[in-house]
Order: structure tokens, then sequence, then C-alpha cells
């Protein structure tokens, strides 16, 4: 259905103002632009087909401008966390004096989680108020110099320190790209693009392995240093020269975006306007912290990050859990990659479907049903084969969901720009509280089946479909809540 355009005098009626964005200061623009973007195939919870040529012309702008840059952002953002993670089987541990029997190498991951955790929620409350291109780079150019200089560590106690101080460089950008996707993208169209971005850190998962494997073999001991060293210098001087290209591409907010024309921007924030259910007008940081604080939904979306990512613990052991397999560490690392390989397409294409059916409960429910079936295979055996398909089968399902919570708490909780920020930083503030205590639950002593770390992993996943259908639950009532309120509404939440 397409709605007719209300002609220049008069004012369109209440049928016609739900299925097209009405321009608030059409007097600005040209008479193409004051006609208003019209849409068809509304579905149940307001979200359309885009039909408009200006409208995909706008998107596919947006594509080609800002996910490359949040892409790269993040492949590095994770590589360089992750960089660690792969120099335990160089000589980092040896190097540092680390007693690979202690729990000191658990310590130097969960750290990092401290000073990540601290600056999230303080962080997006800042990005609403500054130019979000200048503040993002500026701490990716933060986070790649730590990262460089970490092969200057020489103990357990100065690699604690740069693990810590890389946590709080890193900790803006997460969120940050999150709600920069949720400020230019419609519901339906933000799973995708998370899940697009998200590729960027399972990319990293899955090469890390080969790139590490790739240092190691070849400069290993070159001018008195370490592969693990190698390692850090390089990811991290790429870092910089990321981070340099996003200060002049990652955009700012959609009225102030500078390679968007007056039309382009005008066309960007009333898009998002429309499609935001119960939208209000800008409010002060403050009051967005203590509307997030005070909804119970931002909590049960805390509660099921933080289950989600605590079934996700494997991502720090998952090439120590392979090397089990094999006793060639370069083989090791070297299958670490399908798996995340595979978890790339899974997250894109349920991310993607999400959105295009506009549901998350259903979408959720099932690939954690197949992650529970994953963790339970690779600790009910010791064959090689069945096990790594259980590897492959929990590893894909729950990168899968990962980006489905996010976005839907940005699409339920984000009645103002103030309080979906905050709101996402909650959530994975406390979603991410689970990278501190699932390192202890890897212990070495759990070689090989790993028995009790997948057990409660796939616990934790039962946990996350609990925690869906209880939202779904609420959301129906809400909604029909909303149209017994207003017969002519025509904007409700997704579940």
């Amino acid at each position: 259905m397409v709605s007719p355009q209300p002609a220049p005098a008069q004012a369109p009626s209440p049928v016609d103002d739900k299925n097209h964005i009405s321009h608030v200061e059409a007097n600005t623009h040209d008479e193409h632009l004051e006609k208003g973007i019209f849409v068809d195939n509304i579905d149940e919870f307001g979200g359309h087909k885009k039909t408009d040529p200006r409208e995909i012309a706008l998107v596919k702008k947006l594509d080609w401008f800002i996910m490359p840059t949040l892409w790269l952002m993040y492949f590095f953002n994770f590589l360089d966390r992750n960089a660690m993670v792969n120099g335990r089987l160089n000589s980092l541990e040896k190097d540092l004096g680390i007693d690979p029997k202690s729990n000191q190498y658990n310590t130097l991951v969960s750290i990092l989680f401290v000073g990540y955790l601290c600056g999230q929620i303080p962080s997006n409350m800042i990005l609403n108020r500054v130019r979000p291109s200048w503040y993002m780079a500026g701490f990716c150019l933060a986070w790649s110099v730590v990262s460089l200089l970490t092969y200057k560590a020489t103990s357990f106690g100065s690699m604690l320190a740069c693990r810590f101080l890389l946590g709080i460089t890193e900790a803006p950008f997460y969120p940050g790209a999150l709600y920069m996707i949720s400020m230019f993208y419609t519901r339906k169209e933000s799973a995708t693009r998370m899940a697009i971005f998200y590729t960027g850190n399972m990319a990293a998962s899955s090469f890390s392995g080969l790139i590490a494997a790739g240092i190691f073999h070849g400069l290993d001991k070159k001018h008195g240093l370490a592969g693990w060293q190698w390692m850090f210098i390089l990811q991290g001087a790429i870092s910089i020269l990321v981070a340099i290209v996003a200060f002049f591409v990652l955009p700012d907010h959609p009225l102030k975006t500078r390679w968007l024309t007056a039309e382009e921007r005008q066309l960007a924030h009333e898009r998002i306007v429309a499609d935001t259910t119960e939208g209000r007008e800008q409010t002060s940081v403050w009051v967005g912290l203590r509307e997030a604080v005070v909804d119970w939904r931002v909590w049960l979306f805390c509660l099921m990050d933080n289950l989600h990512l605590s079934a996700n613990g494997f991502k720090n052991f998952l090439p120590s859990v392979i090397k089990t397999f094999t006793k060639d560490p370069n083989v090791a690392l070297a299958l670490t990659a399908p798996p995340y390989a595979f978890a790339a397409f899974v997250s894109v294409a349920v991310a993607w479907n999400s959105g295009r059916m506009n549901e998350r409960t259903w979408h959720t429910t099932w690939s954690k049903l197949i992650a529970i079936a994953g963790f339970i295979i690779s600790c009910a055996t010791l064959n090689v084969a069945a096990r790594w398909v259980g590897i492959v089968l929990f590893v894909g399902a729950t990168y899968g969901v990962n980006n489905i919570i996010l976005s839907w708490c940005a699409g339920v909780v984000g009645q103002t720009n103030e309080k979906r920020a905050v709101s996402i930083a909650m959530a994975n503030t406390f979603g991410n509280l689970a990278s501190v205590y699932t390192p202890y639950l890897w212990p070495k002593s759990a070689e090989p089946r790993y028995t009790q770390p997948m057990v409660a992993s796939a616990a934790f996943s039962l946990g996350v479909i609990i925690c869906a259908w209880v939202m779904r639950i609420s959301l129906q009532r809400k909604n029909k809540k909303l149209r017994e309120s207003n017969p002519d509404e025509t904007n409700f939440y997704v579940y």
C-alpha cells in the first residue's frame, strides 16, 4: 500500500500521517523533500520496507561510510585484545615468569574487563554530547598505542598494568558503535548491521591464530624479541593507521554529519524518529540515566546479555580447548579459524532474518538450543570428530544471538537518545561482567573434556531463553495497552 500525497494546502489525515515520514521542517527544504517519504508493506510493529529511492540511496551511503570503518576498528579492537591469548602459545608465560599452574593468566584475562567495564556507561553519556567521530577515533588511537607498547612488559605486574589500561581505552568503542548504528538505522535494519559489525570480532577471532602463527614462525627471536612481542608491535601499529582514517570517515549525529547533504541529514534524523516507539524529545544525560536505571526492562536485558556472554566465555580459551586435539601449537591456532568463520556466516544470517521478520524471541530460542546441544556434545565424548562438530555448533549458535540482544534492547528502551545510549552501555557493561569471572570457569585442570565450563555454558544459554520469553510476554501486554489507548497507533514494540 502506498499512501497518497497530501495536497500542499491540507494537513495529512491520521492515516496518511502514519504511512509516511512527515518533515517537521519542510519549509526549509525543496518541494521534493517536502512531500515526505512514502512507505508500504507496514508490518504489525510499524516497520516498513524501503521503496522510496531517496531513502534507499541514503541507507546505501550510510552503509559505505559507517560499516567498513566500524568493522575495521572492531577487527583491530579485538585483535589487540586477543593478542595475549595467542601469545600464551608462544613464550609469553615463560618470559613474564607466570606459573602455568597458577591463576595468574586467568587474572590477566579478567583484569582487562575491570577497566573495560568501568568506562562504558560514563562514556556513552559523554558520547551523546560530543562529536562521536573524534571521540571514538581518539580512543581507537589510545588503545592502539597501549597495545603496541605492551611488547615492553617484562613481568606479571607490568602485563597486568598494560591489560588494565587496554581495557579502559577500549571501553568506549563497542557500546559507542552500537549506539552509532542505532542513531542511523531503523529497527529492521539495525540487527543486520550490528551482525555485520560483529563479524569484525569473529574475523579477528578466526584469523588471529593464523596471524599469530605466521608471526611466531617468521619473527620469533628476531632482533632479540619474542614472537609475542612482535605481534603486539605489528598489530598495534596497523591499528594506529585505522584510527587516523576513522577521524575523517566516522559520522556524527544525523543532523550534523558532514558527508551528508542537508536533505539527507533531515531524512536520516526523521526516519529514526518515526521508527521509535513512544519516542520523546531530547532530554539531559542525567535524566536519560535515571530513566534507564528505573526501567526494569533495561535490567532484564542486562541479565540476558550477562547470561549470553557467560555462555560465550569460551572465546578466551578456545585455542586451549582445541590444543587438546593436537600437540602442535601452530595446528591448534589454525584450527580456531573454521568455527569463527562459520559463526560469522550464522550471525549475519540469523540477524538478517530477525530483521526481515521483525522477530526476536524465536531466533534467540533456536540459536541457544543449538548452542546447548554443542556444549553437551563437546564434553560428552573424547572423540575428536564429535568434539569438533560440537565446537562448531556452540560457537556458531552463540554468536548468532549476540547482535539480536543489544539491537532488541536499543529498540525497546530507546524512547530518547539519552536513555538509549545509557541502556546500551548498561546492558553491555553488565553483560561483560561475565568476562571477569568466566575465565575461572575454564581452569587448565579441566582438560581435556572441560566438563564444568561446558555444562555451565549450557545452563547460561538456557537462562537466555527464559529471559527472552519473559521479555516477549511483557511486550505483548504493552502493545495491547498501546492499541487500547490509541486505536490509530501503528508503531509497537518488536518481540
